[in-house]
């Protein structure tokens, strides 16, 4: 049996090298030789594998199939005997996938865009993702139990402009819809910011609410916060469920404690202190987020557009000065002391 750490040294996964679609292909195949929906990726795993085969010295559809099954020396491999299958769509590097694996699902299919989280996606999974959700044809999705899709947040969230829909970015939704309308999960589990429970009046959400309903799901939301199931930060977002025949309810939900960002540190490395004029404050109190507000850097509020990646924050944003004490949970992006 073939690991896998072997066979990516060979196929150069680790750089991915121009060749991210074929290297999706072809790690699809490996990961779902044994059912059904490997059928879709086999022609072009092949292909690619052919295509390769000179400079690698090894060997075509044969011995690519000698090669099956693959030992899955990886982090988070698949589970032996899954009992159910998911996609993940807008994968980052797997948020979704880790906790559906642990239930006992199947990933059939992923699609990321950003080439840092494709390849941190690959080192976890030993799967690299398909790209960009707008040049794929939908038809290589294969069906599956449960859609997951932490869809782009940046055109609802009140770090950047909150154009919405008016955002291209925004509109990618709408390719969810059209996998969705085709391949009729089961569940449909979505993600995205606390704020696009307000973006444009509340219209926003309601549209796609109403989206969902239209293809047949009965859905149900609620904001929720990391910090109440044992992650110390305080991040909300909105999660949206649609089921084919009932409602989920949330309420069922066992949530925990706050934690403290302090239990979760690393005390065995070296830290990057800040090395600038800050005020502690002696009264410091704790917020109903669980966050603790120690102080501030004694510096001007930052600009828009100092520096690279900045043009489109939103004045909360603008405002890293703050500092949280570690004795309280992690804000999203203020510095801690």
């Amino acid at each position: 049996m073939v690991e896998y750490s072997k066979l990516r040294q060979k196929l150069e996964v680790d750089t991915l090298n121009g060749n991210a679609e074929g290297l999706a292909f072809l790690t699809h195949f490996l990961q779902n030789h044994t059912n059904g929906v490997s059928k879709s990726y086999k022609a072009k795993a092949v292909s690619y594998y052919n295509q390769i085969n000179e400079d690698l010295s090894i060997a075509a559809e044969p011995e690519l199939q000698a090669l099956l099954p693959i030992k899955w020396d990886v982090p988070f491999p698949s589970p032996e005997n899954p009992e159910f299958t998911f996609i993940d769509l807008f994968a980052g590097i797997g948020g979704f996938r880790i906790p559906l694996q642990e239930l006992g699902g199947k990933c059939v299919f992923t699609s990321e865009f950003n080439y840092h989280a494709q390849r941190a996606y690959e080192l976890n999974f030993g799967e690299v993702p398909f790209g960009d959700i707008t040049k794929m044809d939908i038809n290589i999705v294969p069906k599956h139990d449960i859609l997951c899709a932490g869809f782009p947040c940046q055109p609802f969230s009140i770090s950047g402009k909150m154009k919405g829909f008016e955002d291209t970015r925004g509109t990618l939704i709408y390719h969810v819809f059209e996998i969705i309308e085709k391949r009729k999960p089961e569940v449909v589990f979505l993600e995205n910011v606390k704020h696009l429970v307000y973006h444009d009046k509340k219209r926003t959400l309601t549209t796609i609410i109403q989206h969902l309903e239209e293809l047949g799901y009965i859905v149900s939301k609620q904001v929720l916060n990391a910090s109440d199931f044992g992650v110390p930060q305080n991040r909300e977002r909105i999660i949206i469920i649609g089921h084919k025949s009932s409602k989920f309810d949330f309420s069922k939900l066992e949530k925990q404690p706050k934690p403290i960002l302090k239990e979760f540190l690393d005390d065995e490395n070296e830290f990057e202190f800040l090395n600038e004029p800050y005020t502690i404050l002696e009264d410091q109190k704790r917020q109903d987020s669980g966050l603790i507000f120690a102080g501030y850097r004694n510096k001007a509020i930052r600009k828009a557009g100092v520096r690279p990646g900045t043009e489109h924050l939103s004045r909360v944003h603008k405002q890293p000065n703050r500092i949280y004490s570690t004795e309280g949970v992690h804000s999203v992006s203020y510095t801690h002391l």
